[in-house]
């Protein structure tokens, strides 16, 4: 019975070590949250803005989601919301550069983007931001490349670089 007893008593003594050291290092913390999960297609509608200095994905609540592209593009144009900026979100897209009007392209794949306002100066990170919220709108395949056209100009075909 000792042999038993000493046995019990060194597996006990086994799980209360293992019991007290398993928590060393382990400090509790509060609880982390974060924005509410996006629940089914009707959702909202995704845009890209940008996040020390790259692009980040932003998804807008819609009542009636999916959204057409254009109007996708006037929410881009817009810039971040409040609750965006306080994130720390911001935009290159000039808000004059909407309404836009999409189309397949005629000679090559993708799509063309008829954009009121100048598209010759965008800068590299607002023309990512236009092209890569028209692959996310599943306006085409998200490699085929998106030619922005606008009064001052066309420029030249371009592809999300997220794919």
């Amino acid at each position: 019975m000792s042999r038993r007893r000493g046995a019990w008593a060194a597996v006990a003594a086994g799980l209360l070590v293992a019991v007290l050291t398993a928590g060393c290092g382990v400090r509790p913390t509060d609880v982390i949250t974060g924005r509410s999960a996006v629940s089914g297609p009707s959702a909202g509608v995704g845009i890209y803005l940008i996040a020390d200095g790259e692009l980040a994905l932003a998804i807008r609540p819609l009542k009636n989601a999916p959204a057409p592209l254009a109007e996708t593009l006037v929410l881009l144009a817009a810039g971040p919301d409040d609750s965006e900026r306080d994130a720390g979100l911001t935009s290159e897209v000039p808000s004059d550069i909407g309404p836009a009007a999409v189309t397949p392209s005629a000679d090559q794949p993708g799509v063309t983007v008829r954009m009121k306002g100048a598209v010759l100066p965008l800068s590299t990170l607002a023309v990512n931001q236009i092209v890569c919220t028209v692959a996310l709108a599943g306006q085409q395949d998200s490699y085929a490349p998106v030619t922005l056209v606008g009064p001052d100009g066309t420029r030249p075909p371009w592809s999300c670089p997220l794919n």
